[in-house]
C-alpha cells in the first residue's frame, strides 16, 4: 500500500476527540451530527450451513474419547457394516476394507464405491495405505482392530465401535454422530422402522411361523439366534423362533447328532465359501444325512438357500432394507 499524508482537517480531528461530533466529515463511521441518521449497517457474511471449520466435537467411543475438528472430507472405514452406514448417510469413503465377497465390493454397493481405495481385509487393514490417503477421520471396530488403534490414531482422529453384534443400529448411531450427521441418521432410522411396521401389518399371522437360520462353514454348522443380523430383523418383525434359537445370543455350533435343533416351520441357510468349496461340501454331507431328511422342515419342503451377503455379512442399513424386502416377498408370495 502506498503511503500518503493526512489532510489538515483530519489531523485536527485526531487531536481533540471531544470535538469529533462537531466536525463534519470526522469519524465518518458514526452518526452524522446534522441529521441523526444511522450509518448503513455492516452485515457480516452468513457462514455456510456446512461450514464447521472452527467446530471441535468430542466423540465418546469404545476406546475412549476423540476430538474431531472442523469439516470431515476424507473418511477411512474399516468394517463392512460401517461402509454401508457411510454410504447410507451420503458419505463416500476415500478408503475402505474390501467386502467379504466381491472384487473388491459387494454387488449391491459396487456402483457407489467407484474410486474408493481397497484397504485389504477387515481383519488386517493396510496401515501404510491408510496413511497415504491422508484421512481426516478413521472409523473402525474394537473387535477387529483394537491392536492397531494407537497406530491409526497417530494418522488421524480415530473412532471405534465396541462390537459387531447383530444390532447394527447401535454402531450406525455412533457413525452418524461422528460424521456430524445425527439428524440424517435419525431420519433414516425412523424411515426404516416405519417400513418394518408396515411389513408387520402385511405379514399378519405369518409371523407365527418358527424361523430357523443355519450357516454352513467348512467343518462346522451354526444356528443363528436373535442377536445376529437376520435374527434382529426377524425379532423386530415379531417372528417366532424354535426354542433352540429363541435366545438373545449370537450363535450355537451344532454336531450332526444335534440336527433336530435346526428344525422349524421354515429354514433359511447360506453357505460360507470364500477360497474353496469346503463349506458347500459340508452342506452336501449334512443334507444327505438321514437325520436331516427326517426333520419336519425338510419333509415339508420348507428349506431355502439365501444370499449370505444380504442375510449376514453386509451388516448395515442397505442390507437391512434388502433383507426386509426378501422376507416380505417370501412370506407373502
Amino acid at each position: 500500500m502506498l503511503a500518503y499524508r493526512k489532510p489538515a482537517f483530519q489531523a485536527l480531528c485526531s487531536v481533540g476527540l471531544s470535538l469529533m461530533l462537531l466536525v463534519t466529515g470526522c469519524g465518518g463511521g458514526g452518526q452524522n451530527a446534522t441529521n441523526n441518521q444511522p450509518a448503513p449497517a455492516q452485515t457480516p457474511p452468513t457462514p455456510s450451513s456446512n461450514d464447521n471449520s472452527g467446530e471441535v466435537r468430542k466423540i465418546k467411543h469404545a476406546m475412549g474419547e476423540t476430538e474431531i475438528k472442523g469439516n470431515i472430507e476424507r473418511v477411512v472405514i474399516l468394517t463392512n457394516e460401517g461402509t454401508e452406514a457411510l454410504l447410507s448417510l451420503g458419505v463416500k469413503p476415500v478408503g475402505a476394507v474390501k467386502s467379504w465377497q466381491g472384487e473388491p465390493w459387494y454387488n449391491h454397493i459396487k456402483d457407489k464405491m467407484q474410486g474408493v481405495t481397497d484397504l485389504g481385509e477387515e481383519t488386517q487393514p493396510n496401515i501404510e495405505l491408510i496413511a497415504s490417503l491422508k484421512p481426516d477421520l478413521i472409523i473402525g471396530n474394537k473387535v477387529r482392530q483394537e491392536k492397531i488403534y494407537s497406530q491409526l490414531s497417530s494418522i488421524a482422529p480415530t473412532v471405534f465401535a465396541a462390537d459387531l453384534t447383530g444390532d447394527w443400529k447401535i454402531n450406525f448411531q455412533l457413525y452418524a454422530e461422528t460424521l456430524n450427521k445425527k439428524a440424517e441418521g435419525d431420519a433414516l432410522m425412523a424411515s426404516f422402522d416405519k417400513r418394518v411396521e408396515e411389513a408387520k401389518v402385511k405379514l399378519g399371522d405369518k409371523t407365527k411361523t418358527k424361523v430357523s437360520i443355519v450357516r454352513f462353514l467348512p467343518g462346522k454348522v451354526r444356528l443363528y439366534m436373535k442377536d445376529t443380523f437376520a435374527g434382529v430383523l426377524f425379532n423386530q418383525l415379531g417372528f417366532a423362533r424354535p426354542a433352540s434359537q429363541d435366545k438373545d445370543e449370537f450363535m450355537l455350533v451344532i454336531a450332526k447328532e444335534q440336527m433336530t435343533e435346526a428344525d422349524g416351520d421354515v429354514l433359511f441357510y447360506w453357505v460360507s465359501d470364500y477360497d474353496d468349496k469346503a463349506a458347500a461340501a459340508n452342506r452336501d454331507e449334512w443334507v444327505n444325512d438321514p437325520l436331516w431328511k427326517n426333520l419336519s422342515v425338510v419333509k415339508n419342503n420348507q428349506v431355502f438357500q439365501v444370499d449370505e451377503v444380504i442375510w449376514n455379512t453386509g451388516g448395515g442399513l442397505l442390507s437391512a432394507n434388502l433383507l426386509l424386502d426378501e422376507i416380505v416377498k417370501h412370506f407373502t408370495k
